[in-house]
């Protein structure tokens, strides 16, 4: 069995998946799987991929489209690897990534561990200030803001299990991380920049106040909090959101 598992939902990402295939195939750690999940996309992606010639790439085709958090669940019911990673398929990993994450995670006893990452414009060029990783995050401090990026992140499923994503919420991310936190004191974070997060101009992350809503029912419907209680983590969440891209580069 492969020591890591990779996991990519893929939609349309023809773009810019020659690069993050690239990114992967250029680890200086080799012992991965890489579970890739098209969502039916209507361009050339699945073309691509199928264009590479490793084993250790595989490739599932969805029966429909039902989004990212659901093309994650499919590729994470097949794991075999013991740490589990994401990267969405126009994101881009330095090369030392995973040799870097799992070395960290064994020397800290960590159960989840998460890097910095650069915040890039479409062609990988610094856009904001690279996002500084929390020294530790645990559940209480993540309600307040998402402090983990899927794409610089990793866990250990043999201590932590599979943690799957809910479906049907644009915050799958963030209720996933909540529910793995609740089982866990805390993740560590190895500070240096370690991957490239593309920043698109429709990135649905960016688009704050289209998204109130849909963060207020991670805690309300999924956190199962109080009306107060989730609109307080909600104006928290947006106050830190906005502090999160604010400082955009002259």
């Amino acid at each position: 069995m492969p020591e890591i598992s990779i996991i990519t939902p893929c939609y349309n990402s023809s773009k810019f998946l020659r690069e993050t295939i690239d990114s992967v195939l250029s680890q200086t750690f080799t012992d991965w799987e890489w579970l890739i999940t098209d969502d039916c996309s209507k361009d050339n992606s699945v073309d691509i991929i199928q264009s590479i010639s490793d084993p250790r790439i595989k490739l599932t085709v969805a029966e429909k489209n039902g989004g990212a958090g659901h093309a994650r669940n499919i590729s994470l019911k097949n794991t075999s690897g013991r740490f589990i990673t994401f990267l969405d398929a126009d994101d881009f990993w330095n090369p030392e990534f995973l040799e870097e994450m799992l070395t960290f995670m064994t020397k800290e006893n960590a159960e989840l561990a998460y890097s910095n990452y650069a915040r890039c414009d479409e062609n990988l060029n610094p856009q904001i200030e690279d996002f500084k990783a929390d020294k530790t995050v645990t559940f209480q401090n993540l309600l307040k803001t998402c402090r983990l990026s899927l794409l610089s992140s990793m866990y250990d499923s043999k201590r932590v299990g599979k943690e799957y994503f809910p479906e049907g919420s644009k915050r799958e991310d963030h209720v996933m991380w909540l529910n793995l936190l609740k089982k866990i004191p805390e993740g560590k974070a190895l500070p240096k920049t370690m991957a490239k997060y593309r920043m698109h101009s429709t990135s649905i992350s960016r688009k704050k106040q289209n998204i109130i809503k849909d963060q207020y029912l991670v805690y309300k419907d999924f956190m199962n909090f109080s009306t107060a209680k989730s609109m307080y983590y909600t104006m928290n969440w947006a106050f830190n959101g906005f502090k999160k891209y604010s400082k955009l580069f002259n």
